[in-house]
């Protein structure tokens, strides 16, 4: 049987695995659950009337009072328009509603966060930053998820310029922090640095243009990476670009994927499946990093990458290979760091504090939970672990007090660091300093 008849055997049996999975034995994969006693007419005369009434009293004369009284401060709304779900593009916001959920998970089981999912129809972005605006003020935190570019980048923007709580759009920044924290490890291993090496980024959506921004800000020459989409290189004399693409846009004679493989160091997918060949792979400059993240199938299959270069570093999106970039590495933990400090926006600074304590942790030694987890006698820093892997409790704590520090070293949070938080410390160890070089 050829790898693609195995693959498509295999996709049908997890397909109506998932079927089951979100249908039994009840639908969906959230529920509501109360945190007070119920159980006697005065657990009910506190909880409603006319015990509720006090604390309606002390938030409407101080709004901060809404973080002791009700769950606002550890309450997340995950919300998208079901414009850019998955692979599986503009399945509107009804169908998008699986993916919220397990979002929703995720913020559960990784970070104790609790989430309210929301699935806005809008067909134009002021319609549905109007309608997160108006609902904000239940939430702690807002996740933007899987709302397609460029109006994704109109939204974000309009809604941290105008609420007071942290709006993250994850498919820009968490693929970016994610992806980062492991390139940087990478280079190091291939005796690179990130200020001398050139990039070649397949996908110019949320994705990848907040990959190319986050880059540039850790020290990646602008003038040194192509951003490539479907029409080619997006280079300063093409007539088709939007503000976004411009900006990302740069002054070369490449024009096609594989011109801009040439002697590239490094290559990000953020695509779609197969996109790069064998010989645009060969065409990379000696000790290669290849990130291939389209899911499920990546741009180039690591068996067949690792058939042309033996010199290669390359991470995938999937699990089943080393090097996941995986996006549950970061955002429960950067919104816990944000939530416990009531942190106004994660900025820039809490997103390199997130990609440092990444990059460090990975350097860490690993502990025997997380060995068994994923059935490994061993694991260290290297060419196949470059980033921790998902499981590891490690990262509750290190990922999100760093986020909490820089949240409160930058003067965005309005609480204070948390005591049951590791010490805060002038920085992470073991790490060369950041280069300020900015896009």
């Amino acid at each position: 049987m050829s790898d693609a008849s195995d693959s498509d055997q295999e996709d049908g049996e997890l397909n109506r695995a998932a079927l089951l999975y979100h249908a039994e034995p009840r639908p969906g994969k959230l529920e509501v659950n109360i945190t007070k006693p119920a159980e006697t007419q005065r657990d009910l005369a506190l909880a409603y009337t006319p015990g509720v009434a006090e604390p309606v009293r002390r938030i409407a004369e101080d709004p901060e009072a809404a973080y002791t009284y009700t769950n606002k401060g550890n309450l997340v709304a995950v919300i998208t328009d079901g414009t850019a779900v998955l692979g599986l593009g503009a399945v509107g916001a009804l169908a998008g509603k699986p993916v919220m959920e397990g979002k929703g998970v995720l913020f559960k089981r990784f970070a104790g966060i609790d989430v309210y999912d929301i699935e806005v129809s809008a067909t134009r972005p002021q319609a549905f930053i109007e309608t997160v605006l108006r609902i904000a003020p239940t939430f702690g935190g807002i996740n933007l998820e899987d709302i397609a570019a460029p109006n994704c980048f109109e939204i974000e923007h309009a809604l941290i310029d105008q609420l007071d709580i942290p709006v993250f759009h994850d498919d820009q920044h968490g693929t970016a922090i994610i992806t980062a924290a492991g390139l940087l490890n990478a280079l190091e291993l291939q005796g690179k640095g990130i200020e001398e090496v050139s990039i070649v980024c397949l996908g110019a959506g949320a994705a990848g243009i907040a990959t190319i921004r986050l880059l540039c800000t850790l020290g990646a020459r602008r003038d040194r990476i192509y951003a490539v989409d479907r029409s080619g290189v997006i280079h300063t004399g093409r007539k088709d670009l939007n503000p976004y693409k411009w900006a990302v846009a740069v002054d070369t004679e490449r024009r096609s994927l594989a011109d801009a493989m040439q002697g590239v160091d490094v290559f990000i997918g953020v695509s779609g499946p197969d996109l790069v060949s064998r010989r645009m792979l060969a065409s990379m400059a000696p000790r290669p990093t290849v990130f291939a993240l389209s899911n499920p199938v990546p741009e180039i299959r690591p068996a067949a990458a690792r058939s042309v270069r033996d010199d290669l570093i390359m991470a995938t999106g999937r699990s089943d290979y080393p090097n996941q970039i995986n996006n549950v590495l970061g955002f429960p933990f950067i919104f816990r760091g944000a939530l416990d400090v009531r942190a106004s926006r994660i900025n820039e600074d809490m997103q390199i504090a997130a990609v440092r304590a990444l990059q460090q942790l990975a350097r860490e030694p690993v502990p025997p939970e997380v060995l068994k987890a994923y059935g490994l006698q061993e694991l260290a820093f290297g060419s196949n672990y470059i980033i921790p892997k998902p499981l590891d409790p490690r990262l509750r704590v290190e990922v999100s007090a760093a986020v909490a520090r820089a949240a409160v070293r930058s003067g965005v949070a309005r609480a204070p660091y948390p005591a049951h938080y590791p010490q805060m410390a002038p920085g992470l160890p073991g790490l060369p300093p950041l280069v300020p070089e900015l896009c």
